[in-house]
């Protein structure tokens, strides 16, 4: 059985929420089972933990982090994602683990293979097939963003490491990650990244 599982990446404000919305919408109209989840978030634990991480009010050190999002990203491979894949249906995620080795991997500098070591035994397997980065200026993600959250209050400095290891990270896996302008309009990026979707299912 093909496992269908896309992930939607990208800095903060490349449109990773609303084309991830966009691209199951019109892969449900063309007949598929599709469950969209986000990260963190999308389990009462992970929704828990997506206040902490998010909230802007607290103070949270880089390993902390790492592994809280790990942590949440456990639990909605185990409640959700996994039961959903091993029952044929497909999956569009806003943001997955990529984003961990992007922004706490590499823009923190945990390093990449770190992260990815700890993230790989809490998941068990479940692991996105295909990865939309969506590739954009991170000034001009910024300047998209309608409320700031505590990662993104680190401004333009932090952003700019994470696209560079997005961009580290496209290179070495190009069989899992593919790059999709998200500088153009909305309608072109979730047309664009619907065709690659389509063309690995």
């Amino acid at each position: 059985m093909t496992r269908r599982y896309v992930a939607f990446e990208g800095v903060d404000g490349a449109g990773k929420t609303s084309v991830a919305a966009g691209v199951a919408q019109r892969l449900a109209a063309r007949g598929f089972d599709v469950l969209t989840v986000r990260e963190p978030g999308g389990t009462a634990t992970g929704e828990a933990i997506r206040d902490i991480l998010l909230g802007l009010g607290g103070v949270v050190a880089d390993w902390a982090e790492a592994l809280l999002f790990a942590a949440a990203r456990s639990q909605l491979a185990s409640e959700v994602v996994g039961p959903a894949l091993a029952a044929g249906r497909a999956v569009v995620s806003d943001r997955s683990v990529y984003s961990s080795l992007a922004y706490q991997g590499g823009a923190r500098g945990l390093g990449i293979e770190a992260v990815r070591r700890v993230n790989e035994a809490g998941l068990g397997g479940v692991w996105p097939e295909l990865v939309i980065l969506l590739r954009l200026d991170p000034a001009a993600g910024l300047a998209r963003e309608d409320g700031a959250d505590r990662i993104s209050t680190a401004g333009i400095p932090l952003q700019s490491r994470v696209a560079e290891a997005y961009d580290l990270l496209a290179a070495a896996e190009p069989e899992r990650l593919v790059v999709v302008d998200a500088s153009a309009g909305f309608e072109a990026v979730v047309a664009a990244s619907e065709a690659e979707v389509l063309r690995r299912w």
